[in-house]
């Protein structure tokens, strides 16, 4: 089955309802494995890509980018980047002054192989840094050509609210169009605001770790995996508040729900953030090929009203 689309909000752009994470080309995700990565995404219908200067401490977009010259394939795909968030010797560095974020937009448009992004996203609210100055670059870049739509990324509800207010009276193609956000059973925050506020502005809501960063795949129940991002020093840090015992109870019935269904877990957990309100697109972010492969079978899995309010149930309060 191929991949359904989906509009964007109140935006005229469409997406697929499933979108290519690359959070670790280039680190985790070798260029072999990432072309054909990209291969099984768009032989599955996929359009939308996520990318981000910082990813794969670096280097990400320079592995994208090589996999879509090597393929031919820019013109199939949508690429959804990121700004004001860069590598540093001691880790991500946060910056979305005029000056910087323009600097990495050159930057990925280089190393992408493009002359633009479909869409580019402010990564993460920065305090240091005049909003209106963060937004009149997103416009600058519009307006030279070199994006087609903004977004948001991390930014709570009332700061989702108060860029798209600064942005309301410009023309239309100036307006944000999306806001991206973690969103998944283990983590259902962005309901208490920030889902009725995208709803309210007709913004499009772009899931990332739609699988509660690997756990609701169930792979982590008896222990860490060699070959699991949990196993890893700085990965590991990253999953500790989902090996917790509210976590693991949400994690027992989903796979009790996939066992039922003859489903996996990360099938259900992933069809189910997928088939939330106001979202346009849940961020996969797959490092084999067995991995994609199993995710965009999704397509074919729409959840039962019983199982998806049980899931609700199971996973009320979680963060």
């Amino acid at each position: 089955m191929r991949m359904q689309q989906r509009r964007v909000g109140h935006s005229g752009l469409r997406v697929s309802r499933l979108a290519l994470g690359t959070m670790t080309w280039g680190s985790q995700v070798d260029q072999y494995t990432a072309t054909e990565l990209l291969d099984g995404f768009l032989d599955a219908g996929g359009t939308l890509i996520d990318t981000a200067p910082v990813y794969g401490d670096g280097k990400g977009e320079q592995v994208l980018g090589a996999a879509l010259a090597d393929r031919g394939v820019r013109d199939r795909v949508l690429l959804a980047g990121k700004c004001g968030l860069g590598p540093g010797s001691d880790g991500a560095l946060l910056d979305a002054s005029r000056g910087t974020v323009l600097a990495q937009l050159d930057r990925s448009l280089r190393d992408l192989g493009t002359d633009y992004l479909d869409v580019w996203q402010v990564h993460r609210w920065d305090d240091s840094t005049p909003l209106d100055e963060t937004l009149a670059a997103l416009e600058h870049a519009i307006d030279s050509g070199r994006v087609r739509y903004a977004g948001i990324s991390n930014f709570s509800a009332w700061q989702t609210a108060l860029a798209h207010e600064r942005l309301a009276g410009r023309p239309a193609g100036h307006r944000l169009v999306s806001t991206q956000v973690e969103y998944s059973l283990l983590r259902r925050s962005p309901e208490s605001g920030l889902v009725d506020a995208a709803q309210h502005l007709g913004l499009g809501l772009l899931a990332w770790s739609p699988l509660g960063r690997g756990v609701l795949t169930g792979k982590y129940r008896t222990g860490t995996p060699a070959d699991s991002r949990g196993a890893d020093d700085g990965w590991g840090r990253w999953l500790t508040e989902y090996l917790q015992p509210g976590p693991a109870a949400v994690v027992e019935a989903v796979v009790r729900a996939a066992e039922g269904l003859g489903h996996t877990p990360a099938q259900v957990a992933l069809a189910w953030v997928r088939d939330r309100s106001a979202v346009a697109s849940a961020v996969v972010g797959a490092r084999t090929p067995a991995q994609l492969a199993e995710l965009v079978a999704t397509e074919s899995i729409a959840l039962p009203p019983e199982i998806i309010l049980a899931l609700d149930d199971v996973s009320t309060g979680q963060v």
